[in-house]
């Protein structure tokens, strides 16, 4: 039987880019698709996985023989400090019917999607894989950040109960097409491009909340595809890999802000909120153990990776998920 690759979360920005990927590598090659393979890109429209009887249903449907599973509730900076019994709860549950489900249909391997913000707060950098569970999670985000914690605890207790072939990738900061550019939840990238867009199509000034100062990896959802399917084709491991570019790729979030402006071509005011939050200044993950895996990899230049995403949500205005639409 050929393998069938299901794809939680599979029409938000990474699932979008896997399916990119899927669709324009040459078959058979490293990143595209096999002969005779299966890929399924589900939407929370078609299963709420918080309820474990939609998801059985789901894998019945499908019978996955592998599983990424991208599934989240995810925000930004805000909105994780506004709702964070929700971000836990509804996070934990998705996280264990698919996990749970997974091992009761036979799935011979489940690569899950951690964040960066799983790490300690108080921890020495360059973060990386060993330093997970070693402090609890910065307070402004603890409740996701549990939640996602805990699928590393369980891809490990399934293997150790069960020979489970479960593991995880923890990306940086993603950004790219079909991201999510609501004001209220996005993250800062899409939240930025969005409002570059209003401020010049209504003549008003670009605020950027925060100084401007906090530094970031941020990962281009095109080349963080690619490493999935890496991890699903050829990592075999229960503990999980770092995706991201390296630490000398930090950018602020000045530089991201300069790069929008470019890439908008807005002319306007444009200034910084320094009574706004800024999250943590910094927290540079290594690459290292990704890269010694892997190979020779090239990641896309910022600068071009960020404009690709511009003009995409440029031309795609209309149909972008940008929450209720501003006059």
């Amino acid at each position: 039987m050929p393998d069938v690759i299901l794809v939680t979360g599979g029409t938000g920005l990474v699932g979008r880019a896997i399916q990119y990927v899927i669709e324009t590598e040459p078959e058979g090659s490293r990143f595209g698709k096999k002969p005779g393979e299966k890929w399924v890109f589900a939407s929370s429209s078609e299963a709420d996985l918080r309820d474990i009887k939609e998801t059985q249903k789901l894998f019945e449907k499908y019978k996955p023989t592998h599983v990424i599973h991208l599934a989240a509730l995810v925000g930004g900076l805000f909105a994780n400090m506004k709702y964070k019994a929700t971000f836990l709860r509804d996070n934990t549950l998705i996280n264990d019917n698919v996990l749970h489900t997974s091992h009761t249909a036979g799935t011979k391997k489940l690569v899950s999607c951690l964040s960066t913000c799983v790490f300690p707060d108080k921890v020495t950098y360059p973060l990386d894989e060993t330093k997970i569970h070693e402090g609890l999670p910065h307070h402004s985000n603890f409740g996701y950040a549990h939640a996602k914690r805990m699928v590393d605890v369980a891809n490990h207790a399934y293997k150790d109960q069960y020979g489970s072939n479960f593991t995880s990738a923890i990306p940086t900061n993603v950004f790219g097409q079909y991201d999510n550019y609501d004001l209220e939840t996005a993250h800062v990238i899409p939240a930025l491009i969005h409002k570059c867009y209003l401020a010049k199509k209504n003549g008003t000034p670009f605020v950027v909340g925060g100084t401007g100062k906090p530094l970031r990896q941020f990962i281009y959802s095109r080349d963080l595809a690619k490493l999935f399917i890496w991890q699903l084709r050829e990592y075999d491991d229960v503990e999980p890999v770092i995706l991201s570019v390296g630490e000398d790729e930090e950018v602020s979030i000045k530089q991201v802000a300069d790069a929008i402006v470019k890439a908008v071509g807005f002319v306007g005011e444009y200034a910084f909120d320094a009574t706004k939050a800024d999250g943590q200044f910094r927290k540079p993950a290594s690459n290292k153990k990704l890269l010694g895996l892997i190979g020779d990899f090239q990641f896309t230049p910022f600068d071009q990776a960020l404009d690709e995403s511009v003009q995409w949500f440029l031309q795609n205005y209309d149909t972008a998920r940008t929450g209720v639409k501003a006059a």
